[in-house]
C-alpha cells in the first residue's frame, strides 16, 4: 500500500479534528493549533470509544470516556503514561492530506 488520500486542508481546520474511514480502517485525522497535521488510531486504546468525540487543547487529546489523554503528535500517552496511540505517518501535498496505513496497527491498554 502507499500513501492515500484522506481528505483536503479546506475539511480540517486548524484546532479540528475528524475521523474518516480509509480503506475499511477509521483514522482520526488531528489539524493541531500550530498548524500540523496528525494522524491517530480512531479510538481509546482504554476501552475502545471514540476518541473523535474528545477534546483536543493543543496537541493534547482527552478521551470523553475516562478522560485518558494523549499526545497527537507522538501517540505517547500523557495520563496514564503507560498507554499510546497508533501514528500514522502523513504527508501534505498542496492542500491535500496523504495517510499512510501499511505497517501501522492500533494500540490497545485495557486497564
Amino acid at each position: 500500500m502507499a500513501f492515500q488520500k484522506a481528505c483536503s486542508l479546506d475539511d480540517l481546520w486548524q484546532g479540528e479534528m475528524q475521523v474518516i474511514e480509509i480503506s475499511g480502517t477509521e483514522v482520526l485525522l488531528i489539524h493541531t493549533d500550530d498548524g500540523q497535521v496528525c494522524a491517530t488510531q480512531a479510538v481509546c486504546p482504554h476501552q475502545e470509544v471514540c476518541l473523535g468525540e474528545g477534546e483536543l487543547k493543543g496537541n493534547t487529546l482527552t478521551c470523553k470516556q475516562h478522560l485518558w489523554q494523549f499526545d497527537v503528535v507522538t501517540g505517547k500517552g500523557l495520563n496514564p503514561t503507560h498507554a499510546e496511540l497508533a501514528v500514522y505517518p502523513i504527508r501534505v501535498e498542496g492542500d491535500d492530506v496523504f495517510v499512510e496505513l501499511e505497517g501501522v496497527e492500533p494500540k490497545y491498554a485495557h486497564s
